[in-house]
C-alpha cells in the first residue's frame, strides 16, 4: 500500500491512534476516512499529541508553535467534535478521544455540512464491514469496551438486592452532574446507507465531562435528569435496549441501541460469542410450558438466542414453540418485556461479570491484554526517550514469562525488573470473564 508507506501526516495519525486500547489498524480504506476529518497537516499535528489529557502549553511545546496558534488549532478541532476539551482546577485540557466510541461518533451526532456525513457513513460502513483485523481488536479479550445494561423493570423484586446500582441505567441518569442528547451515530450512519430502521434518531445519552465538551461545541443539546429517564423509559418501550462504558463509576455514556444499526452488536453477533463481549448479570429463563408460540422474544431479541421450532402436537400441526440459547443471552430483558404469556424472567447468573471500577481500571486492563500498556505510561511520542522505552517495554511484553525475566536480568534494570513484577502480578489478578 503506496499511500500508507508514505511518511505522511494521515499515517502519523493512524500509528497514533492504533495505540489505544481500542487502536483502530491503518489501511488505505481507514485513510481515506480520516481525510474527511483532518486536514493532512492536522492529522500531522494531531498524531504527535500525547494520550493523556494535556494542555494548550504542552502541545504547543511538542508541536514548536506558539501557545495562542495551539490553542486556536486544538479549539477548531474541539468545535469539530475531533477532540474532547474540559477544565480542570481552572486549566483547559484536552483529549483525543479513540476512533470508535470516540471522535468517529461524536461527527455523526448531529446533521452537519462541515463534513461529508454520507460519504464518511459509507466508508465507515465499509471499513467495519471489511477490516477484520479491526474487529477482532475490538471484540477480542477478556475487557470488553462496552457492556449492557439490564431493563431493571424486568428484574424480579426477588432478585433487586443482587442489582447494583452502576448496572441500573436509572441511577447513572440521576446521578449525572450535566446530559447530554445526541443523534445516535449508528442509526444516522444507517441512513446514509440505505438501512434505516424506525426506531428515533435522537437517543445517545452524553454525561458529566463529554457531556460539557460536546454541548459547549454544539454536538449535542442539553437536558434535565426527567426529560432523560423519559428518553429513557421510551428507548426500552420500542425495544432499544442500552449500551454504556464498561465501567462502575464515571459513566460517560449510554446508547440505546437497536439490534439491526447498532456496530457493537452486529460486529458482534458476526464474529464472536456475543455473551463475552458486554452481557449483564442475568439470563433469560424460559418456561417451556407456557410459550404460545408468538415469536415476539425471538423478533426482538438482539442477540438472536431465541427461534421457533415446531411443538410436535399432532393435533396441532402448526403449533410452533420457542427455545433459547442461553449462551447467546445477554441478559438485557428484551425479550421478558414483549412476552405475553410471562414464559420468561430474568434470573442472576451463577457466576457474576466483573466490571471494571472506572474507566482508567478498564484502560488499563485492555492494554494489558493488547500488548499496549506501555504507550499509557510513555506517551509523549515527540520525546525519544518516551517512543525508546515504550518500544523497549512493548518488546519484552511480547515475551513469554520466562524470557521476560531473563530480559529484565541482562538489562541490570531495577526499574524494569521492579516494572515486570508490578505487571505479572497485577495480571495475576485479572478476572478470567469481564
Amino acid at each position: 500500500m503506496p499511500h500508507l508507506q508514505s511518511h505522511n501526516g494521515y499515517s502519523s495519525l493512524m500509528e497514533r491512534l492504533e495505540r489505544f486500547p481500542e487502536g483502530a489498524p491503518p489501511s488505505e480504506l481507514f485513510a481515506k476516512i480520516l481525510a474527511l476529518l483532518f486536514t493532512e497537516q492536522e492529522a500531522k499535528l494531531v498524531g504527535q499529541l500525547p494520550m493523556h489529557p494535556f494542555s494548550a502549553a504542552r502541545a504547543a511545546h511538542v508541536w514548536g508553535v506558539r501557545e495562542v496558534e495551539a490553542y486556536r488549532t486544538l479549539e477548531g478541532l474541539a468545535e469539530r467534535g475531533l477532540l474532547l476539551d474540559t477544565e480542570q482546577e481552572g486549566e483547559k485540557l484536552y483529549i483525543l478521544p479513540p476512533p470508535m466510541a470516540g471522535f468517529l461518533d461524536f461527527v455523526l451526532m448531529r446533521v452537519r455540512k462541515d463534513v461529508d456525513q454520507p460519504a464518511l457513513s459509507r466508508l465507515l460502513n465499509q471499513y467495519l464491514s471489511q477490516e477484520e483485523e479491526f474487529i477482532r481488536d475490538l471484540y477480542t479479550g477478556s475487557t470488553p469496551s462496552t457492556r449492557i445494561m439490564v431493563d431493571e423493570e424486568q428484574v424480579p423484586s426477588s432478585n433487586l438486592a443482587r442489582l447494583f446500582n452502576y448496572e441500573r441505567a436509572s441511577e447513572v441518569v440521576q446521578g449525572a452532574k450535566r446530559i447530554g442528547i445526541g443523534t445516535c451515530s449508528c442509526r444516522h450512519k444507517m441512513r446514509h446507507v440505505g438501512r434505516a430502521c424506525s426506531a428515533p434518531l435522537e437517543t445517545c445519552m452524553v454525561f458529566d465531562d463529554r457531556a460539557d465538551s460536546l454541548i459547549r461545541h454544539g454536538h449535542a443539546r442539553e437536558i434535565g435528569p426527567e426529560q432523560c429517564l423519559e428518553l429513557l423509559q421510551q428507548s426500552r418501550e420500542q425495544n432499544l435496549i442500552q449500551v454504556a462504558d464498561n465501567a462502575q463509576f464515571g459513566v460517560s455514556s449510554i446508547c440505546n441501541c437497536c439490534s439491526c444499526c447498532c456496530e457493537t452488536l452486529i460486529r458482534a453477533r458476526k464474529f464472536c460469542n456475543l455473551q463475552l463481549v458486554c452481557s449483564t448479570n442475568y439470563l433469560a429463563e424460559l418456561t417451556p410450558q407456557r410459550c404460545s408460540g408468538c415469536g415476539r422474544c425471538v423478533d426482538a431479541c438482539p442477540a438472536e438466542a431465541m427461534r421457533l421450532v415446531s411443538a410436535n402436537d399432532p393435533q396441532h400441526p402448526w403449533q410452533r414453540r420457542c427455545v433459547q440459547d442461553q449462551e447467546r443471552c445477554l441478559g438485557c430483558g428484551v425479550c421478558v418485556r414483549v412476552c405475553r404469556t410471562n414464559s420468561l424472567v430474568l434470573i442472576p447468573k451463577a457466576e457474576r461479570v466483573v466490571t471494571p471500577v472506572d474507566n482508567a481500571h478498564r484502560l488499563v486492563l485492555m492494554a494489558l491484554e493488547r500488548g499496549k500498556l506501555q504507550h499509557l505510561i510513555w506517551d509523549n511520542r515527540a520525546m525519544f526517550n518516551h517512543r525508546a522505552m515504550a518500544a523497549l517495554i512493548g518488546a519484552i511484553l511480547r515475551l513469554p514469562a520466562v524470557k521476560q525475566k531473563l530480559a529484565a536480568s541482562e538489562l541490570g534494570s531495577r526499574y524494569l525488573g521492579g516494572m515486570m513484577q508490578r505487571i505479572a502480578e497485577r495480571s495475576s489478578r485479572l478476572p478470567l470473564r469481564l
